[in-house]
């Protein structure tokens, strides 16, 4: 890892208003690019909106392939990433998947397929099947959805696989600023000092057309746990920060501040076992 400047934002995302959002996308990339930063994380489905109901109607395939195109046009000058979530339609016409792409200027570096979906979320979406991590801008990071943010052992693998950090973004419906922030604050931060890496978590914002009210939070953490930046209020926003290599390698050079080189995994085969009851949906 190198030292890396990065910028979260939260926005608000319509559904179904895929030119808006590109729009608020590229505003805010402007910005970002103006303030060197190398990764700008979005919103969970930033660029299609938060949607429960046939999902797949406000974004075919080909709409995916365009709404893509136009974002690593955006970065295309200042040769930055934009991590930004997208419904990706299936051309099966089964159910799609809740995806964030990390898109450069050569065009899509990857995407993410969330895994685990919430409750609310499994009649309309399928999950994805694959926890990875990416190498950008001389930093290797994962990325967790939302709900996934609950579920340690995703964190875990990421740092086995060698995340730095750790990009979080939402679309969080429930409560108000400083209560998502509470709420946040109750398990981001052990994500991070658990695994010894950053985590940055982003949501949507604002009152949308479905019913449902986002409270626009972004919480960025170091790898001890500690907050660095953060906000929580009902405007669009951005913060920008720098991802550090050094306060990477004191956290992890330390012999009673970095844990996973101490795990004994040999004692945890219950935690990959299915049980009857609680199998996978």
């Amino acid at each position: 890892m190198r030292d890396v400047r990065i910028a979260a934002v939260c926005m608000n995302a319509w559904p179904g208003e895929i030119d808006k959002n590109l729009r608020t996308i590229q505003t805010f990339v402007t910005r970002a690019s103006d303030r060197q930063a190398a990764i700008i994380c979005f919103p969970e489905l930033s660029v299609t909106g938060y949607i429960l109901e046939k999902p797949e109607s406000i974004c075919p395939p080909s709409l995916f392939k365009e709404a893509s195109q136009q974002i690593s046009e955006m970065v295309r000058s200042s040769g930055a990433v934009v991590i930004a979530g997208i419904i990706e339609a299936t051309e099966d016409g089964g159910k799609p998947y809740i995806t964030q792409i990390v898109a450069g200027p050569e065009g899509i570096l990857g995407c993410y397929r969330k895994t685990h979906l919430s409750p609310t979320e499994r009649a309309a979406y399928r999950g994805g099947e694959e926890i990875c991590v990416y190498r950008c801008a001389h930093l290797t990071f994962g990325i967790q959805l939302c709900y996934e943010s609950h579920f340690p052992e995703i964190s875990t693998l990421m740092a086995l696989k060698g995340a730095e950090a750790v990009f979080m973004p939402h679309a969080s419906p429930w409560g108000e600023p400083g209560q998502k922030v509470r709420s946040w604050m109750r398990h981001l931060p052990a994500r991070a000092f658990d695994n010894g890496f950053y985590v940055i978590a982003c949501n949507q914002v604002r009152r949308e057309g479905k019913g449902f009210s986002f409270p626009g939070v972004i919480l960025a953490l170091n790898p001890s746990g500690r907050v660095m930046k953060k906000y929580g209020g009902t405007e669009n926003r951005m913060l920008s920060l720098e991802l550090r290599a050094d306060e990477i390698e004191e956290v992890r050079s330390h012999r009673m501040k970095y844990f996973l080189p101490h795990r004994r995994s040999e004692l945890y085969p219950d935690l990959i076992q299915t049980r009857e009851g609680h199998r996978r949906e």
